[in-house]
């Protein structure tokens, strides 16, 4: 079995560091191959992609602008009325990447509109997500490009989150029906809203396009005392045939170098052959 790729979640990882551009460096420094980023919008896109250059770092995966943070935005893809604004925050995104050459971008699906009841407007936001996501998916198809959703966990994390269940998300990418949409499964959300991870990994694999990692309930290092056994997921994985990358979107106890035993284990008894 070939071993697991991994990358380094820069919006996580090397934050004592105050720029992307420094970030992609230290991660290089650290032996990662890859990194992932959330939101690189603020930075120039002449000098990230310098760097990524420089470095021969690949860029795995960003996130589609997440509309007005200030007014409790965190993504447009499943709210009603934020149509022409997703399509132009997935034109932004679209220019990163071609210029970064990153292959996939979160699709984020947004919020529930504060003071309405989630129940009360799921269809409509389920509609609403499903049109952008085939818009997307054309969109992207021409780039070779795969868009992905994220269920992030709304026990803890966010709980006005609209996807927040693999099961949710899998339903959704069956309306969808687009090869070029994809699961994007953060162990961390998952073992929060269901727990049932090995079977919920077996059952949704086929629809999974990128994973990402943290320890459980902390969500700092994965070998940090916790909920979950990442030797056995990460061997779970390999016996799947996973071959995509690992993002590591966790907060660091200290110095992000410094927490990467667990990693740096794995790749000396893993070595490629």
């Amino acid at each position: 079995m070939p071993p697991l790729k991994f990358c380094a979640n820069i919006s996580w990882l090397f934050t004592d560091l105050p720029e992307f551009t420094q970030r992609i460096y230290a991660a290089a420094a650290a032996g990662f191959e890859a990194v992932e980023a959330a939101w690189l919008y603020d930075s120039d896109l002449q000098e990230l992609q310098r760097v990524k250059n420089a470095t021969g770092v690949e860029m795995v995966l960003i996130n589609t602008p997440p509309g007005d943070m200030n007014a409790g935005d965190l993504g447009l893809a499943a709210v009603p009325g934020r149509e022409a604004e997703f399509q132009q925050g997935l034109d932004l995104a679209l220019q990163y990447a071609r210029a970064l050459d990153c292959q996939r971008i979160h699709l984020m699906a947004g919020r529930v509109p504060t003071g309405t009841d989630r129940a009360t407007v799921a269809m409509e936001m389920e509609d609403t997500f499903v049109r952008n996501l085939k818009y997307a998916a054309d969109v992207l198809s021409k780039e070779g490009i795969t868009g992905l959703i994220e269920p992030i966990n709304t026990r803890v994390t966010d709980p006005r989150y609209f996807l927040d269940t693999p099961h949710q998300a899998a339903a959704i990418l069956q309306k969808v029906g687009r090869p070029n949409i994809k699961l994007q499964m953060d162990i961390f959300h998952w073992q929060i809203m269901d727990s049932n991870l090995t079977l919920n990994i077996q059952k949704y694999f086929p629809l999974i396009g990128h994973v990402q990692i943290a320890q459980v309930p902390s969500r700092n290092e994965p070998d940090c005392p916790g909920e979950l056994n990442f030797p056995l997921l990460f061997r779970s994985l390999e016996e799947l045939g996973y071959q995509g990358f690992i993002g590591c979107e966790y907060k660091p106890l200290g110095r992000t170098a410094e927490g990467l035993g667990w990693l740096r284990d794995y790749w000396a008894h893993n070595k490629p052959t």
